[in-house]
């Protein structure tokens, strides 16, 4: 059996913490037993993703033209990116 040491934020460790109690008793193993379903939960959806993208053989010619109508130059759509990104982290820091 082997085992994984992961860093994840104080509170989904306390949520998950009592999830996994909750639903698989208080006694030792719960986490176990509730994170290896998280694993394969997680496993099985990159799966899908992953099998996706083996089976494209060249990923430019996959994305070519999927950005035709779009009618922003390449630096404006930089700057909006940009923009999302900043917005989002000011988002994830105000929800901690």
């Amino acid at each position: 059996m082997g085992g994984i040491k992961v860093y994840i934020p104080d509170d989904l460790e306390r949520k998950f913490r009592e999830a996994a109690m909750k639903l698989y008793g208080y006694g030792k193993g719960s986490l176990s037993i509730a994170s290896e379903k998280a694993f394969t939960a997680w496993l099985s959806q990159v799966s899908q993703v992953l099998d996706i993208a083996e089976t494209i053989e060249d990923p430019v010619e996959a994305i070519y033209g999927m950005l035709s109508d779009v009618k922003k130059t390449e630096v404006e759509l930089q700057h909006e990116a940009r923009k999302i990104r900043a917005r989002r982290t000011l988002e994830y820091r105000d929800a901690t």
